[in-house]
């Protein structure tokens, strides 16, 4: 395990104030604002820290308010909505200079045998095939206003393994493609235990925090606008959805298959799937984003 996912890991390991109240901490990030997957993930915590060992997160709904002041503590209040015989409901606010910046509704529910069925996995390489962050990354520093952003680019991810399938959006600019992009992902290190009770809890959380790096670059790649650090578009996270489907570890390869439906208004839509190595759907990823472009 190496120290940037210590760090991360760390940086999930919120702080307990009172019963339902926690504190949090942040890291640094590409953009002067806490990263919304880190936001996300650490309230996820503070939720399932309330719950039941024997109930799992099953679907998270949240929406971004206000950008993060990244040298300020977040305090996550947890309101208990609902404790049901099968499911069990949790709403969390993050608050930051007594302002809230983010609230999260999350679900979690005991097992259950039911029906089964899924989408087919799509055709992917395999990630050892392909090039790695630190070796893919700088490649397209001439791509940017500021090169310094792959150096920061690399920090912001260095806990977690990620490689694109294709070429990332800033290799396209000015040249639209079809809105699709599929990534490998794991954490850059094996993590202890299973993935039962708490030890589930922190493979959702860490899924959670890597959903929000790339989703959204789908939207891009349809328009050619090479991406969000590039210098010509604005963007940020409006709201996050995602659906937890069946068993799986953050450890493990992940592929995160993500496409763009529509983008109007100043706004995008990202939705996505994330299957297991050996095509098991996982999550189900939804993400509406500001989508600005200089008039």
């Amino acid at each position: 395990m190496n120290k940037a996912l210590e760090s991360l890991l760390d940086l999930l390991d919120l702080e307990r104030i009172e019963q339902d109240v926690f504190r949090g901490r942040s890291r640094s990030a590409v953009v002067p604002r806490v990263f919304g997957g880190q936001v996300a993930a650490q309230a996820l915590v503070a939720a399932g820290r309330t719950v039941p060992a024997d109930r799992f997160a099953h679907s998270l709904h949240a929406y971004f308010l206000v950008a993060g002041d990244p040298g300020a503590p977040i305090v996550y209040t947890v309101d208990r909505i609902r404790d049901g015989r099968s499911f069990t409901t949790r709403r969390v606010v993050a608050i930051q200079h007594g302002q809230p910046i983010f609230h999260l509704s999350a679900s979690f529910q005991t097992y259950e045998e039911g029906l089964d069925h899924q989408a087919d996995m799509p055709p992917a390489p395999d990630p050892e095939t392909l090039p790695t962050a630190a070796e893919m990354l700088p490649r397209y520093a001439d791509a940017f206003v500021d090169p310094k952003v792959v150096t920061r680019l690399l920090e912001a991810r260095e806990a977690v393994d990620l490689r694109y399938v294709d070429a990332p959006p800033f290799a396209f600019v000015g040249e639209p493609q079809p809105p699709r992009s599929q990534v490998w992902f794991r954490t850059n290190g094996k993590l202890d235990g299973s993935t039962e009770g708490a030890e589930h809890l922190l493979h959702v959380c860490l899924a959670t925090y890597v959903s929000d790096m790339t989703l959204l670059d789908s939207v891009l790649l349809a328009h050619g606008r090479g991406g969000w650090a590039v210098g010509d578009v604005v963007g940020a996270s409006l709201d996050h959805a995602m659906w937890f489907h069946r068993p799986f570890r953050a450890d493990e390869w992940l592929l995160y298959d993500q496409e763009s439906p529509s983008a109007s208004g100043g706004r995008g839509l990202g939705q996505a799937r994330i299957y297991t190595r050996d095509g098991q759907l996982a999550i189900t990823v939804i993400q509406e984003g500001v989508v600005r472009v200089p008039r």
